[in-house]
């Protein structure tokens, strides 16, 4: 029987007009009347979510969301933190010297906002601030270096962002969880920070076993939660090599992919 059911947001629960339909809405309702707990993850911070979360009715008490790509969970109805993995100011200092080096836009995040260094802000930083719902702040390297920074990004346009990514010293992916969430976002961060392991420590601390959790995805930034969770699901319009890691292939997103999965495989409904 499943006890958690973790929801990536973009190209899984949103279809293509960033939209949730009263199908996927009807359906975690009743998964969470039935005690299921619902848990969106995903790579924005909790105001970045939050619009969403009230939609679905997944802010009382009980309710937890998965942050930025797994680098907290945290009870929706307080903001508490169960869990918290952030970087410390070398960790910036070394991401930041690479990133000048390769005049490529960054910026860190932190629980109140969007900082960057670059004196030039870069397009994809501003759009980041819009988008999560937080204000976009100008700080010197030495002055970001003293917040308490949960992840980095590099924002760029998408030839710079493959680039980086294969010519990233190897100790970077030695020493960070990198993570491509977007064709113009590189993140990095504590390498103990991925979506699959913030679904397990919530498991855990709910009493959850690992056979009793799924996970519903579409692409390479949700890997980590679909190779541990007991029940991994992916979308119909998923990632083909995300798709090899299916137990089973849901709908897409413009056909409710989501609500077909809940049915199927957690209300045990004929679909």
């Amino acid at each position: 029987m499943i006890k958690l059911v973790a929801i990536d947001l973009d190209g899984t629960l949103l279809n293509d007009r960033h939209e949730i339909s009263d199908e996927i809405k009807k359906a975690v309702k009743e998964a969470k009347e039935a005690g299921v707990k619902i848990v969106i993850t995903s790579g924005r911070p909790l105001p970045g979510v939050e619009p969403i979360l009230k939609e679905l009715g997944l802010t009382e008490a009980g309710d937890y969301a998965i942050t930025y790509n797994g680098a907290l969970v945290q009870a929706t109805d307080t903001g508490e933190e169960l869990v918290r993995e952030t970087m410390s100011a070398q960790d910036f200092l070394d991401i930041e010297l690479e990133g000048r080096k390769r005049g490529i836009h960054l910026h860190a995040i932190t629980s109140d906002g969007v900082y960057t260094p670059n004196r030039d802000i870069g397009r994809y930083t501003v759009r980041e601030a819009w988008l999560v719902n937080m204000p976009l702040y100008y700080r010197t390297t030495d002055e970001i270096c003293d917040l308490d920074i949960v992840k980095v990004m590099y924002v760029d346009e998408p030839e710079i962002i493959d680039q980086t990514i294969e010519t990233l010293p190897n100790e970077f992916y030695e020493r960070f969880n990198i993570v491509k969430s977007f064709p113009v976002y590189l993140e990095l961060l504590n390498k103990q920070a991925s979506k699959g392991q913030a679904v397990l420590h919530l498991a855990e601390k709910l009493g959850i076993k690992v056979e009793e959790t799924m996970a519903i995805g579409d692409e390479e930034n949700d890997r980590s939660m679909l190779e541990l969770v007991g029940l991994p699901v992916v979308m119909g319009n998923g990632n083909p090599d995300i798709k090899k890691l299916a137990s089973y292939i849901t709908k897409t997103n413009n056909e409710n992919g989501v609500a077909h999965a809940i049915n199927k495989l957690v209300l045990n409904k004929e679909v």
